[in-house]
């Protein structure tokens, strides 16, 4: 009885500690390139040309007028 009970606090402990691991995260990218500089994703706008700095800011102003700016969505 006194073995299982030690090999039941042993294998909660290892439990314990298996779940306390961090899996490897992949590097996503340089960080140290400009946010204008292009994305190789599907969420890309359209109408927007990678490296392109008046084309970036022009979409984020649109974007914050469409859709963060409360006053122009009160009727």
């Amino acid at each position: 009885m006194k073995r299982f009970g030690f090999g039941l606090c042993a294998a909660l402990c290892l439990a314990g500690l298996v779940a306390c691991g961090e899996r490897p995260q992949a590097n996503r990218g340089d960080l140290d390139t400009a946010p204008y500089a292009g994305a190789k994703n599907a969420f890309v706008d359209p109408g927007w040309q990678a490296g392109d700095k008046v084309s970036w800011e022009q979409h984020l102003r649109t974007r914050m007028q469409r859709g963060q700016n409360d006053y122009s969505r009160i009727p």
